[in-house]
C-alpha cells in the first residue's frame, strides 16, 4: 500500500479489505460505498485533508522518523504539542459537525508510550522499544489507529477473573512461542472499521488473579477472528432513502461498532503489555486523562450548532429579539467553558518519565465533566430557537411531490428573501445534531465517552487536596497559627500542578 496523503488516498485504502461486518442483520461486502457508513469515512478523511491545508495545526515532526506526520500519530514532546492537539480537534469539529474518530487512537498512543516506558523500567522488558518501532511504522504509512479499551464487563460487581463467562473481558486464551491469542468483545468502538490497526487495551485496574486480562497489543482491523457488528444511530436509515435534506448532515457522521474477538492472534513484536497487571490502572488513567480533555472537540461541534441556531433565527426574522441574542450568548458561554477547561488542562501539561507530555489530570476530568452537561443545554437552546417544527417537518419526498410540494414551499416560508429549502435544511441540521444520527457524536459520546460522569467525579475527588485546603482555611481563620504545619507534600503537589514551580 502506498503512503496515505490525501483524504481520497485514505478512502481508497479502505477498499478491498476482508472485513466481517454485520449491519441490520446483513453481512456488508463493501463498507466504503454503504450509505449508512460512508459519512463516517468522510469525517476521517477530513483529518488527512486538514493536515495538507493547515500543516502548522494538524502536523508535527516525528522524533522517530524525523519527517512531518499527521498530528494524530504524534507523541507529544512539548506542552505546545498537547495544546495543538486541542486546537486541531476544535477545528475538525467545526469542519465536520460530528465525531471524526481519531482521538481515541491518538490518546492511546500517548498513554501507552509512557506506560510501556515505566513497565520496562521496572521489569527490564522491551515493550517500549517495540512500541516505538510500531509507532514509526504507522507514521511512515500514515495509518489510522483505533483504540479498543471498553470491555462489555458483564456483572459489574465481579472482577474479570470472577465472571461466569470469562469472555466478558478480553483475555488471553492461548500462549505460544510466537505470541498470544485473545478472545472477548469491545463495545461501542469509535471508528473501528475506519481504522487500519486497533490497539487492544484493558479497561479497568486489575489484580494478580487477572493476569490473563492484562494484555495490550496491536492487531490489523482485518485480522482473522474479528467480527464487527455495526451500532444503530437515531434516524440512521434516512441515508438510504435517497436525497440529502432529511439526513441533516449528509456528508459527515460518526461510527460505533461492537468488536468480537475470537482467538485473534497477536505476535510477540506487537505485544506491549503481557501480564503486568499492576500497570493496567496506569494505562487506563493516563488514557482517560488525555481523552477527557480531548473532548474539546465538542466545542467545535458546538460552534456549528450555535451557527445553525443563529441562522434559523435569521431565517425566521427573529434575530433582533433580545431573548434570541441572550440564548445565543448563553450557548457561546457554555461552549467556550468546555474549550477553556480542556485547553487549560493541555497548557498545564507535564512530562512523564518517558519524556512525553501529559495533560493536567484534574482539569482534564473537569473538562469532561462539563461535557457531560453543557452540550445538552446547548442542544436544548438550539431546539428552543428552532421551534417545534424541528420535529414535525414533512419529508423531502413531500417537498418534491408534484401534488403537495408547492403547498409546503408556500406555507413553510420564513423571510421572503430566504429560499424555503434553505430554512428546511438548517432545521434538519439542528435535528440531526440534537436528536438524529450525529447526536451520538455530540450528546451520547459527551455523556459516556471516556467514562461516565461518575468516573470523572471519582478522579476529581482523588485530586481535590481537601486536607491542604482545610489547612489554608484554618491558618487564615486563626485556628492553626503555625503555617509550617500545612502539609509540605500537599503544598508541593498543589504548587507544582497549579503554578508550574518546584517547591
Amino acid at each position: 500500500m502506498n503512503k496515505i496523503i490525501t483524504g481520497e488516498d485514505y478512502i481508497n485504502s479502505l477498499k478491498n479489505r476482508k472485513l466481517k461486518v454485520y449491519l441490520l442483520g446483513e453481512l456488508i461486502e463493501n463498507i466504503v460505498e454503504h450509505p449508512m457508513i460512508r459519512p463516517s469515512i468522510n469525517a476521517v478523511a477530513e483529518t488527512f485533508d486538514l493536515a495538507l491545508q493547515e500543516p502548522a495545526l494538524a502536523t508535527a515532526i516525528s522524533p522517530f522518523t524525523e519527517t512531518r506526520i499527521n498530528r494524530f500519530l504524534h507523541i507529544a514532546q512539548t506542552r505546545d504539542d498537547v495544546v495543538l492537539q486541542n486546537k486541531m480537534q476544535r477545528r475538525l469539529g467545526q469542519l465536520t459537525g460530528t465525531c471524526f474518530q481519531r482521538c481515541v487512537g491518538m490518546d492511546a498512543f500517548n498513554a501507552l508510550y509512557s506506560t510501556t516506558f515505566e513497565i520496562d523500567k521496572k521489569y527490564n522488558t522491551d515493550y517500549h522499544q517495540k512500541f516505538k518501532a510500531f509507532i514509526a511504522n504507522m507514521q511512515s504509512q500514515n495509518f489510522v489507529i483505533g483504540g479498543a479499551m471498553t470491555d462489555v464487563k458483564g456483572d459489574r460487581s465481579l472482577a474479570p477473573h470472577q465472571q461466569v463467562d470469562p469472555d466478558l473481558f478480553v483475555h488471553i486464551t492461548k500462549r505460544t512461542h510466537e505470541g498470544v491469542y485473545i478472545t472477548g468483545a469491545k463495545a461501542h468502538q469509535t471508528g473501528c472499521l475506519n481504522s487500519h490497526w486497533l490497539l487492544v487495551m484493558p479497561t479497568i485496574r486489575l489484580t494478580e488473579n487477572d493476569k490473563d486480562y492484562a494484555i495490550v497489543g496491536a492487531i490489523p482491523v482485518d485480522a482473522e477472528g474479528i467480527t464487527y457488528i455495526y451500532g444503530r444511530q437515531s434516524c440512521d436509515t434516512r441515508s438510504m432513502e435517497g436525497g440529502n435534506i432529511d439526513v441533516g448532515n449528509a456528508q459527515f457522521g460518526g461510527q460505533e461498532a461492537m468488536v468480537i474477538l475470537d482467538n485473534v492472534f497477536i505476535p510477540n513484536e506487537l505485544i506491549f503489555m503481557n501480564g503486568e497487571y499492576e500497570f493496567a490502572s496506569m494505562l487506563v488513567e493516563r488514557f482517560t486523562c488525555y481523552h477527557r480533555r480531548s473532548y474539546v472537540c465538542k466545542s467545535g461541534v458546538g460552534d456549528v450548532l450555535i451557527g445553525a441556531a443563529a441562522t434559523i433565527a435569521d431565517f425566521n426574522g427573529a434575530e433582533k429579539a433580545s431573548h434570541i441574542k441572550d440564548k445565543l450568548i448563553e450557548m457561546t458561554h457554555l461552549n467556550e467553558t468546555i474549550f477553556a477547561t480542556g485547553i487549560a488542562a493541555s497548557y498545564q501539561s507535564k512530562p512523564t518519565l518517558s519524556g512525553a507530555f501529559m495533560p493536567d489530570d484534574m482539569l482534564a476530568n473537569v473538562c469532561k465533566h462539563h461535557v457531560t452537561k453543557m452540550p445538552y443545554e446547548i442542544s436544548r437552546l438550539a431546539q428552543d430557537l428552532a421551534g417545534g417544527i424541528v420535529v414535525t417537518l414533512p419529508s423531502e419526498k413531500d417537498f418534491k411531490s408534484e401534488t403537495v410540494g408547492h403547498l409546503l414551499e408556500k406555507y413553510l416560508k420564513g423571510k421572503a428573501e430566504v429560499p424555503t429549502e434553505h430554512r428546511i435544511r438548517i432545521l434538519r441540521l439542528i435535528e440531526n445534531m440534537t436528536m438524529g444520527r450525529n447526536a451520538v457524536g455530540y450528546l451520547t459520546e459527551s455523556m459516556h465517552g471516556a467514562g461516565s460522569p461518575q468516573a470523572q467525579r471519582i478522579q476529581i475527588a482523588r485530586q481535590m487536596q481537601i486536607d491542604f485546603k482545610k489547612q489554608l482555611a484554618k491558618a487564615l481563620a486563626g485556628i492553626e497559627k503555625d503555617k509550617k504545619k500545612i502539609l509540605v507534600s500537599e503544598i508541593s503537589d498543589y504548587f507544582g500542578r497549579v503554578f508550574d514551580v518546584n517547591v
